[in-house]
C-alpha cells in the first residue's frame, strides 16, 4: 500500500507531532485509510521520534484500532446473551455462508467487512446486526438477504 505522506504530515501536524497525541493521531489516519496501514505507522513513529513498538503496542491494545483493511459496508453481530439465545449464531452463520467469510473477515472486493461483538445494548431488540450503523432488530437467517441487498455505504 501506497501512503501519502502529506496527508499523514498534516494529521501529525494537527496534533504539533506530540507524543502524548499517539491515539489521536491513529484514530485520524484509521479514518483516512478505514484501518492502520504498517507504513502509516512507520512514519508515524519516525515522525513522532518514538520506537514502532509504542506505536503497534497502542495499535494492538485498543479493539478500535484495525491492522487489517475494512469492506466499504460493515456489519456487526450481536453475540451478547440475549441475542444468542434468540438465535444470533444462526444469523451470523447464514451471514458468513452468503459472504463467503468469517467472522472478523473481510470480502476479497473490500465490499463487506464481518464483525461480532459481545453487546450492542438493544437487548430487547434482540437478535440485533447493525449494519453501517443502521440497527436491525430482530434478525433471522431468512432476513440475512434483505440485509445484504440494501446497499448503504
Amino acid at each position: 500500500m501506497t501512503i501519502d505522506e502529506s496527508r499523514l504530515d498534516s494529521i501529525i501536524d494537527e496534533y504539533n507531532g506530540e507524543q502524548g497525541s499517539l491515539i489521536s493521531i491513529l484514530q485520524d489516519i484509521q479514518a483516512q485509510y478505514q484501518y492502520l496501514p504498517r507504513e502509516a505507522m512507520d512514519y508515524v513513529a519516525m515522525r513522532l521520534k518514538i520506537p514502532r513498538v509504542q506505536v503497534f503496542g497502542v495499535a494492538t491494545f485498543f479493539k478500535a484500532f484495525s491492522l487489517k483493511p475494512k469492506g466499504k459496508q460493515r456489519i456487526h453481530v450481536c453475540m451478547g446473551t440475549a441475542c444468542h439465545v434468540r438465535g444470533s449464531k444462526m444469523v451470523l452463520e447464514e451471514l458468513e455462508r452468503k459472504l463467503g467469510i468469517k467472522a472478523g473477515d473481510t470480502t476479497l472486493d473490500n465490499e463487506y467487512t464481518l464483525e461480532t461483538v459481545n453487546c450492542l445494548g438493544a437487548c430487547a431488540l434482540g437478535p440485533v446486526v447493525v449494519k453501517n450503523e443502521e440497527y436491525r432488530g430482530q434478525m433471522t437467517p431468512i432476513k440475512v438477504g434483505s440485509l445484504l441487498d440494501t446497499k448503504k455505504p
